[in-house]
């Protein structure tokens, strides 16, 4: 476990999804002002998806992008200001040039984990005018080490000071994990970081074993405050590193104080692992799917559990929300079909 560890700190953009986007300016504003000297490295603001990715699809934005970062660049005099964007949802022109303008200093560009080659031109982009950029492998428990070292290799030649691997659908255990970061860690020059979530009660095991596997990188949220059943609590996370002698400049009683003043209170959040947070996790579907599914479970009366399954069996990635509806209506579909087929069955 390495001792120059990096705190990304996503409660604020990850946490949207828990909210469905509507965290007031108030709120990314008295955040960031309170937690600006409590010894993280960066905070990354925003929608849930990233820059640009507010839409009827994933979900709309209570403010614009401009708004959000600059409430949050008004409030960090200390602490490095980050922001997310997934190719195809952002461009260049639209919304990384303008929050390079509004001050952002640290950018994470993410893509689906085999897709690495979508994000060469934003990366070698930021990197050209200077950013901290750091490149994200999205549902990293569907390809093998050997894939996800492939894929870190080449945003390492677009430019990218480090890697952060994702845990999107809460799907790995901590070998997983081990066998991923490991890989990274001993084949590459890059930082490595790791972005849990709590799908199967295995964030912080998960995040401590990337850790234990040369990640230098936690990339978690304030009482796990994210889609889903959220990500790696960075209070819980901060504090066993802390009993271990590590990350003693971290400020643990504020992030304490936020957790309780804006999180629980403010946002009215308190983590727990619903079933279908459980069923997502096994069923390796991206944590961020759960109400759309849930919208749709009612919408054509089928079992969400039901509607999470078909989709990880047909292993859907962030982006293809569409597809909830369409795995819901043939379900009902076939249910209808099932029903009827038992109904001349028994008059027979």
């Amino acid at each position: 476990m390495k001792d120059d560890i990096l705190l990304f700190d996503a409660t604020l953009r990850d946490g949207s999804h828990a909210v469905k986007h509507q965290i007031g300016i108030d709120i990314f504003a008295e955040y960031c002002r309170q937690i600006d000297d409590a010894g993280l490295y960066c905070v990354i603001v925003g929608h849930g998806n990233g820059l640009g990715a507010s839409s009827l699809q994933v979900g709309l934005s209570k403010h614009t992008d401009e708004e959000i970062i600059r409430a949050a660049r008004a409030n960090l005099k200390t602490t490095r200001l980050g922001v997310y964007m997934i190719p195809g949802f952002g461009t260049i022109t639209d919304n990384l040039e303008p929050a390079m303008e509004a001050g952002v200093d640290v950018f994470k560009i993410g893509c689906h984990c085999t897709e690495a080659d979508t994000t060469r031109e934003h990366i070698e982009f930021l990197v050209k005018n200077n950013k901290e950029t750091y490149g994200v492998l999205m549902m990293s428990h569907m390809v093998t080490p050997e894939v996800l070292l492939e894929q870190a290799r080449k945003m390492s030649t677009y430019g990218a000071r480090g890697v952060v691997v994702m845990d999107s659908a809460g799907a790995m255990l901590p070998d997983d994990v081990k066998a991923r970061i490991g890989n990274l860690s001993r084949n590459t020059d890059l930082l490595i970081g790791f972005h849990a979530h709590n799908n199967m009660s295995m964030a912080v095991a998960n995040t401590m074993a990337a850790l234990d596997s040369g990640a230098s990188i936690i990339d978690g949220t304030l009482r796990g405050f994210g889609a889903g059943a959220g990500n790696c609590p960075l209070e819980i996370a901060c504090a066993i590193l802390q009993k271990q002698g590590k990350l003693s400049d971290v400020n643990l009683y504020k992030l304490m104080d936020i957790c309780d003043d804006i999180i629980e209170k403010k946002l009215n959040y308190t983590q727990g692992i619903s079933t279908l947070s459980l069923i997502s996790g096994m069923s390796g579907v991206f944590s961020a799917f759960s109400e759309h599914v849930k919208r749709a479970s009612v919408r054509f009366g089928v079992d969400p559990r039901d509607i999470f399954i078909e989709l990880g069996k047909r292993k859907v990635i962030g982006g293809q929300e569409d597809m909830v509806v369409d795995v819901a209506m043939n379900l009902s579909q076939k249910n209808k079909i099932d029903d009827t087929s038992y109904l001349l069955e028994s008059l027979l």
